[in-house]
């Protein structure tokens, strides 16, 4: 039986029809949201997902039963422990006003595509691996917003109250800012009371936009491509013994011809 199943997970067509299966949950809880749909479907969208509840759970099984006895190998895995939790929540019963937390909680099975994809689990590893660089980016970001929330403060909020009237009016503004949403309307509004507001706003937008927002895609593309690196030598073959052997043999061989031309030209040298 563990065979069959170590057979089973290792086929890429079970990973294909695990993956069709995501997709088709995915569908049926969009179509759920639809009233008319559902008031005549209902009781088939209902069906269809206990069959992807069974097929989620048996796709659970077959994976435990092929790493047994060692439960570490299934368990020890983030990805794995991810789709076990949520076949595990949505096995529980919930009724009454926790309803809707099952409708919810059936949503994290569209997450479950991300796991069955190795593309897609290698960015969010990206992004898990960039937040300790990002910290950084972060925190000067923050000084930068500081410094520019507490200017404008003083600068604008006579004036312009409904965006300035107090610090954290003036951080909220400055992200409306940093987004390029109507910034221009806060602009022009402040060059009424300071015809040369625009440096402050245009400066900001250049820091803003286009220094620290390039930080943080220079940080995640930076990791993007460890993360190939590392998946490249993890997909690379072992070096056997014998091309070791082959190559060691390959290596002497060449010292070997050094070691007689150096020989060479010391003779030659002598005489």
């Amino acid at each position: 039986m563990r065979k069959l199943c170590q057979r089973i997970s290792a086929h890429k067509a079970f990973e294909h029809f695990v993956v069709a299966v995501i997709v088709i949950n995915g569908v049926i809880l969009g179509l759920e949201t639809s009233v008319d749909i559902y008031a005549q479907y209902g009781t088939w969208l209902q069906m269809g997902n206990h069959i992807v509840l069974a097929i989620f759970i048996l796709e659970a099984l077959i994976k435990i039963t092929a790493v047994a006895p060692q439960w570490k190998r299934y368990f020890g895995d983030g990805w794995n422990l991810f789709d076990f939790t949520v076949v595990v929540l949505s096995l529980i019963p919930f009724t009454g006003d926790l309803a809707m937390v099952a409708r919810l909680l059936r949503l994290l099975r569209v997450l479950r595509l991300i796991s069955a994809i190795p593309e897609l689990r290698m960015i969010v590893s990206t992004l898990i691996r960039s937040i300790p660089s990002m910290a950084n980016v972060l925190l000067l970001m923050s000084i930068i917003f500081y410094i520019y929330a507490v200017a404008g403060y003083h600068l604008f909020h006579a004036h312009d109250p409904e965006h300035w009237r107090t610090l954290g009016m003036s951080l909220l503004t400055l992200f409306r800012i940093v987004t390029l949403e109507d910034w221009t309307d806060v602009m022009y509004t402040a060059m009424e009371m300071h015809p040369l507001a625009w440096i402050y706003f245009v400066s900001f937008v250049i820091v803003g936009t286009f220094v620290i927002i390039n930080l943080f895609i220079a940080v995640v593309l930076n990791n993007l491509e460890e993360a190939k690196i590392e998946r490249l030598e993890q997909l690379q073959p072992p070096v056997s013994r014998d091309e070791l052997l082959r190559e060691l043999r390959q290596t002497q061989q060449l010292l070997e011809r050094l070691h007689q031309r150096i020989e060479k030209q010391g003779e030659s040298v002598k005489y």
